[in-house]
């Protein structure tokens, strides 16, 4: 009998989430099969409520059996549901054949505080008359309460104007770091909900604390050293609700009888790290048994509520450990970590020095060219810890602060001492996505590529999709975040991730339609819609919708997409051209002017240009939900903005009127030129590229297309080429220069060890790391069709004219595993390898292969089971594949 089997039940994406603020919660799952061609026919859904796990006598809700395929973010439909409640789900599923599974394992999720009349508590901070509120010490606040025996369940809800960190009974708080992460704080503040049960101590007296930093809230941002940007006042709110076995419950609030301190924090801020002196710690100060008579009194603060939302992405946490490499001991007498890869994150140290030692650590990505330690590009950012030893054995790390770094310049270590890189680990900390992809092939410095990609995308994904990790800016640039979105979707879980800034966005965006070049917005009010800048509030939600199949996205942003669109069209005198305000342009490009930023590609056709497409994603979007007054009304507006596209740019003859890589690139990967013109274009673009010898001149807007628009207008051999340049300008230059992330600048660092520039010269900036889609989605063929997004239906189609051996991709959908893997063992044969899950179906496009030269799993493709169709058509084999693995060996 046919096994079938579901398995990886989510919840909003996630695992066994708590304190959900979603009132209509989505499931998914997956299908496990031992046979092929395994298609869902129908699901059955369960939920009950109960703490205790699955109850069929307390059903919330009971789908029945529905008929459906669809097995990705499937919406609750029972009763409403109260904050707080937990809720245990189950899934049955029927495929195509009539196989009944069994029941899958229950999961759960647990509702949040859904009303602003859940809270009780207050928000506290220091008494002023005690504590100077603005100190730049780290509060500590604390309070005690008694608890009885046989407590149920304990669940803390907690946020701060500022960033927290909370103790109970003498222990941390789960392993959040940077909480409440950074949002649009005036619009919307995130509450964490932590399970303590285990922490608490029934029948005892118990004690709860709160250390608090001034973060993104009041802490310094940017380049202009502003702080207090969103207020002037760290404060706390916490609730510890507490279920007894019983079915009574209490409730534990922050407000006035709460106590406040310093402590051993004299200062932690993001850009310029933490000074710490351990001889200050209050040994206990979050439990019971701490004395705390000499402590000041807390005050309640004036601040709404009415901001409060339940955790939406997944926190920040530590997700990797790495030792140093090496010790250096600089020309310059300096003593330096390497730990060999640039990272984001802090050094944690444990120490056994003398009391009063005061250690200085300094963190840099790069030595100079006479391998001495460089900070010119950290700019105003110090990104300096001190720490003053107690004495003893010790063991610290920073609390409120993170480093972008590769290197560590340690100083005030005792001369007597021998320094032992044991003592020293290196906390990678970001977003704690889930991996999902993985990119593989047979020319080792594209393997480092995508290595640098992925530790590009760690270091700058923490909590917002930020644009360096190191030096006084870490902004969540729009432009950035849209040409990386996809490739980003490739290599981890994303869509809690920009939903989350996405709500951000949209909370930030102006009135009249304006999009802030950063989100959040801390920049000045001019500072906001540049083309390909603010076209990130349609191209993200659009990339989200197509690589989750999350629908509900374009429905929360729908209004924010078109407000978009609308403020491009009332922009100048033409209402079908972008010509007026301030573009970025192609941000560095490489020919521009001398002195300049901003590449040579007109900005009025780069304007133009995204105006088509922003216009044609979200004619698309609303043709999805069903807007079908919108779908005529902007697919009339988009046709009339190709039309002036071609009219102001084009000539008679089919010649575009900007003579830049970019200019070229642009209207051939929006579609905005067909037949002939296109095919003019690309060859002028191919000719482009190789009269730089196969290189590049595009900046931040061209180059994340390129090579795509080779590929697909047939050029892909240019493409190649181009990838695998080695010199300057080129991806794998910096490779050979020693880059384990993405630069900023093509030329960050010179063939002669010179730098670029101190004043904008990020050695971790991930938008040139977009190269990575091409690696996916053109070398090893994994792909998505657009017609059933989410990975339902896949295209495998893949280059193995590549100059490479062998390519391989992986990807963790929604769906289950896919992989696209293709090797060229000799001159006379290619070795395919597709492999799919249940419920989904895919195309498979192979190049140059005849269906008489072709096996599949060791049998003629006529009789592999799972083959749905084949067919010989445009110079190769089509085939059309139900789940299952298949490997095809096609003879040349």
């Amino acid at each position: 009998m046919n096994k079938l089997l579901v398995k990886q039940l989510r919840c909003e994406y996630r695992n066994n989430p708590i304190g959900l603020g979603v009132t209509l919660p989505r499931f998914s799952w997956q299908l496990e099969s031992d046979s092929v061609n395994v298609m869902q026919q129908a699901y059955h859904i369960q939920v009950s409520s109960g703490i205790n796990g699955f109850n069929t006598n307390e059903l919330l809700w009971d789908s029945g059996k529905v008929q459906s395929e669809q097995s990705v973010l499937v919406e609750y439909a029972g009763q409403l549901l109260d904050s707080r409640v937990r809720c245990h789900y189950r899934v049955k599923v029927w495929d195509q054949a009539g196989t009944e599974s069994d029941w899958s394992e229950p999961a759960y999720w647990e509702m949040g505080l859904l009303q602003q009349s859940d809270w009780s508590a207050a928000w506290i901070t220091p008494n002023s008359a005690h504590i100077d509120p603005q100190s730049e010490e780290i509060f500590l606040l604390r309070n005690t309460f008694d608890v009885r025996d046989d407590v149920n369940r304990a669940t803390v809800y907690a946020t701060a104007l500022g960033i927290y960190e909370l103790e109970l009974n003498g222990q941390r708080i789960g392993d959040w770091q940077y909480t409440p992460g950074w949002t649009s704080y005036s619009n919307r503040l995130q509450v964490q909900a932590y399970d303590v049960t285990s922490l608490i101590h029934s029948g005892e007296h118990n004690a709860i604390g709160a250390a608090l930093a001034n973060g993104w809230y009041k802490g310094n941002l940017a380049w202009e050293k502003k702080n207090n940007i969103y207020g002037d006042q760290r404060a706390l709110i916490m609730q510890l609700h507490i279920d007894y076995a019983d079915g009574t419950s209490e409730i534990v609030v922050s407000d006035n009888t709460w106590q406040a301190a310093t402590g051993p924090i004299l200062l932690s801020e993001l850009y310029h790290g933490e000074t710490y002196d351990a001889r200050l710690e209050k040994t206990g100060w979050s439990t019971a048994a701490y004395e705390d008579g000499n402590w000041a009194a807390v005050q309640e603060l004036a601040h709404t509520k009415d901001i409060l939302v339940m955790q939406e992405s997944e926190p920040s946490r530590i997700t990797e450990r790495i030792k140093p490499i090496a010790l250096i001991h600089t020309p310059a007498g300096e003593t330096v970590l390497d730990m060999g890869q640039n990272m984001v994150g802090r050094i944690h140290l444990k120490l056994d020095l003398p009391t009063g030692t005061c250690l200085t650590l300094q963190h840099a990505e790069v030595l100079d060219r006479n391998g001495n330690f460089y900070i010119g590009n950290l700019r105003n950012a110090k990104q300096t810890v001190q720490y003053t030893c107690k004495g003893g054995g010790e063991e610290y790390e920073p609390h409120f602060s993170f480093q972008g770094f590769r290197y560590v310049k340690v100083e005030g270590w005792p001369e007597k001492v021998p320094l032992d890189l044991e003592l020293f680990t290196g906390h990678v900390i970001h977003t704690d996505m889930e991996p999902s992809g993985t990119f593989e092939c047979s020319h080792p410095l594209l393997n480092q590529l995508q290595r640098n990609i992925v530790w590009g995308q760690r270091g700058n994904f923490l909590d917002v999709p930020t644009d360096c990790p190191q030096r006084d800016e870490r902004l969540g640039w729009t432009g950035d975040a849209q040409v990386f979105i996809r490739t980003a979707a490739f290599n981890y879980g994303v869509g809690p991730f920009f939903t989350k800034w996405l709500r951000d966005l949209k909370a930030d965006q102006r009135n009249d339609g304006g999009v802030p070049f950063v989100i959040p917005n801390v920049l000045d009010e001019k500072s906001h819609s540049s083309s390909a800048w603010g076209d990130a509030a349609v191209i993200c939600p659009w990339t989200i919708y197509l690589c989750y199949e999350d629908k509900r996205i374009l429905e929360e942003q729908y209004d924010s997409m078109k407000a978009w669109v609308e403020y491009i069209r009332q922009q100048g005198d033409n209402e079908y051209l972008w010509n007026t305000g301030f573009h970025f342009g192609d941000w560095l490009g490489l020919d521009a002017k001398e002195g300049s930023y901003i590449g040579a590609t007109p900005r009025d056709l780069i304007a133009t240009c995204f105006y088509a497409y922003s216009t044609e994603l979200f004619v698309k979007a609303a043709e999805v939900l069903g807007r079908t007054e919108d779908v005529a009304h902007y697919r009339e507006l988009y046709e009339g903005i190709v039309a002036a596209f071609e009219q102001e740019f084009l000539t008679g003859s089919g010649r575009l009127a900007a003579h830049t890589q970019t200019g070229h690139v642009l209207p051939l990967m929006f579609g905005l030129v067909k037949g002939s013109v296109r095919e003019r274009l690309a060859r002028t673009l191919a000719e482009y590229v190789k009269e730089q010898n196969y290189h590049l001149t595009t900046g931040f807007v061209g180059t994340p297309y390129l090579c795509t628009v080779l590929s697909e207008n047939g050029y892909h051999d240019v493409a190649v080429k181009l990838v695998q340049q080695e010199d300057y300008p080129s991806w794998l230059y910096s490779i050979h220069q020693g880059a384990t992330t993405i630069w900023e600048h093509w030329d960050g660092i010179k063939p002669d060890g010179t730098f670029w520039s101190d004043d904008m010269n990020s050695y971790n900036h991930y938008a040139y790391g977009s190269i990575g889609e091409w690696l996916y989605r053109i070398v090893a063929g994994l792909d998505l069709d657009e017609s059933q997004p989410g990975y339902k239906r896949i295209r495998f189609a893949p280059r193995t004219d590549s100059g490479l051996e062998y390519a391989k991709a992986s990807y963790a959908s929604s769906y289950g595993l896919i992989r696209s893997e293709w090797k060229i063992s000799d001159e006379s044969q290619v070795a395919y390898e597709f492999e799919l899950p249940p419920n989904t179906t895919a195309e498979a496009w192979l190049h140059g292969a005849a269906l008489s030269a072709a096996e599949v799993n060791d049998v003629s493709i006529q009789q592999a089971a799972g083959i749905l169709s084949v067919k010989e058509q445009d110079g190769g084999l089509l085939l059309e594949l139900g789940s299952g693995t298949y490997r095809i060996v096609v003879s040349k």
